[in-house]
C-alpha cells in the first residue's frame, strides 16, 4: 500500500518551491485576513488537536464543477479570493463533485496557495484500492502535498477505509480523519461510529429547519471530542425561498445579522458542538455575505429559540 501512496520526490520539491515563492505574497493579496477588525472573528477549536479554525468554511458541490471553461474558472478564482480576503479557512470537496477539485487546484495556484487554506476532501468508493487512487489524484488536482482532513464520503465502506485513513495520518499525509453524511441519512450508523471509533471530524446536515442532529449526534460529538462540519446550511437554497417575502426580525440586529445568509449561518455555528459550516456559492457577493457570519456576537439560547419560532411562522 505504501508504494501506491508515494509521490515522486521531485514533484514534492517542485510544489514546495512554488508554494514558498508564492506564499510570501499572501499578506499583500489578502489584507483583510490579516488585519485586526473592529469586530471579533469567530473561531472554534478542533477538540482532538486544539487547532482553531474559522467557523465559516466553503463547500464546492455543484458550484465549482465548471470544467475547463476559462471564464467560469476565473469567476471561481474571484469567489475563492473573496473567501480568503474575509478570513476563510476550510474548503471542502470530494471526488464525486465532478471537476470541482481540479478547479480548486487551479484557483489555489492562481491565488498563490494561501497559507490559510484548510484542505478537506473525501474518498468515495466501495473499493479501498480505488479510494487510494482517488486520494493520490486529489493531491495532484489540488496541487498540494497533504490534506488537512480526509473524510469517508457518506460512510461508504467506512469500516474498510478507517485503517487506510489511520495509516495516512500516521505517515503525515493527512492531519485529521472524518466521516460524512448528509440529508439526515444514516444517523444511526454515524452515532455508532461516534460511540465506538476514534475520529477527528464528522460532517452532517444541520440548519434552522433540519434539527434532528440536535437530539443525539451533536451532544455525542461534543461529549466524544469530535469536531462537527455542517453541510447544507441553506437546505440547498430552500431556506432563501422560504424567506423571500419576509423581513429579517428586529432581534437579528442584536447578533449582527445584515442578511438572511448570516441569520442562517449564525444559528448553526452558535450550537456549542458545531465547529464549522460550509455554505457553497458561485457568487462573490454571496460569499461576502456568508463570511459576515464569522463576525460579531452569536445568538444565545433565547435568541436561538426566537430564530426557530420566527422561521416556523413563515
Amino acid at each position: 500500500m505504501n508504494n501506491q501512496l508515494d509521490r515522486p520526490e521531485s514533484d514534492l520539491k517542485k510544489r514546495q518551491l512554488i508554494k514558498a515563492a508564492l506564499c510570501s505574497l499572501c499578506f499583500l493579496q489578502f489584507p483583510h485576513a490579516f488585519a485586526v477588525s473592529g469586530q471579533a472573528a469567530i473561531t472554534k477549536i478542533i477538540p482532538s488537536s486544539g487547532q482553531s479554525i474559522p467557523v465559516i468554511g466553503m463547500g464546492t458541490w455543484q458550484t465549482f464543477n465548471v470544467g475547463n471553461n476559462k471564464s467560469l474558472r476565473e469567476k471561481r478564482c474571484e469567489v475563492l479570493k473573496t473567501f480568503f480576503k474575509y478570513g476563510g479557512g476550510m474548503i471542502d470537496s470530494s471526488p464525486m463533485y465532478g471537476s470541482s477539485e481540479a478547479v480548486i487546484g487551479h484557483c489555489l495556484e492562481h491565488l498563490g496557495f494561501p497559507a490559510e487554506n484548510f484542505s478537506a476532501t473525501k474518498v468515495w468508493s466501495s473499493s479501498v484500492n480505488e479510494g487510494i487512487e482517488q486520494f493520490n489524484n486529489s493531491l495532484q488536482l489540488w496541487q498540494i502535498d497533504r490534506f488537512d482532513l480526509l473524510q469517508v464520503h457518506n460512510l461508504v465502506a467506512w469500516e474498510e477505509y478507517l485503517p487506510f485513513l489511520e495509516q495516512l495520518k500516521a505517515e503525515g499525509k493527512i492531519k485529521y480523519i472524518g466521516m460524512t453524511t448528509s440529508h439526515g441519512r444514516r444517523h444511526t450508523d454515524l452515532e455508532k461510529i461516534l460511540q465506538n471509533e476514534t475520529i477527528d471530524f464528522v460532517q452532517l446536515t444541520y440548519n434552522v429547519i433540519d434539527r434532528e442532529a440536535e437530539s443525539r449526534l451533536l451532544p455525542l460529538a461534543k461529549e466524544r471530542g469530535v469536531a462537527v462540519i455542517v453541510n447544507r446550511p441553506f437546505r440547498g437554497g430552500q431556506l432563501f425561498n422560504r424567506v423571500k417575502n419576509a423581513q429579517l426580525p428586529n432581534f437579528a440586529k442584536d447578533i449582527g445579522c445584515n442578511n438572511w445568509a448570516q441569520f442562517f449561518l449564525k444559528f448553526i455555528v452558535s450550537h456549542p458542538a458545531v465547529t464549522c459550516a460550509i455554505p457553497a456559492t458561485s457568487s462573490v457577493d454571496h460569499m461576502a455575505e456568508n463570511m459576515g457570519a464569522r463576525l460579531g456576537p452569536l445568538p444565545d439560547n433565547n435568541i436561538r429559540l426566537k430564530m426557530i419560532d420566527y422561521m416556523e411562522t413563515l
